[in-house]
């Protein structure tokens, strides 16, 4: 038995989180991925705290 992580297994709350919860976890990853890109270094809780606030209404 192989201890490394299949990615399906790594994947799998993503792919049957609700559709809702799917495009929170989209946005978040797409500002991160921007911030790094940047090399952006500064707290990113306030723009998380924001997207789920818009994303909840």
């Amino acid at each position: 038995m192989s201890l490394e992580p299949n990615i399906d297994d790594v994947q799998e709350p993503i792919t049957t989180a609700p559709p809702e919860v799917r495009q929170i976890i989209e946005r978040v990853w797409k500002l991160e991925k921007g911030r790094l890109d940047k090399k952006i270094n500064s707290h990113i809780n306030d723009n998380i705290l924001d997207i789920i606030k818009e994303e909840v209404r």
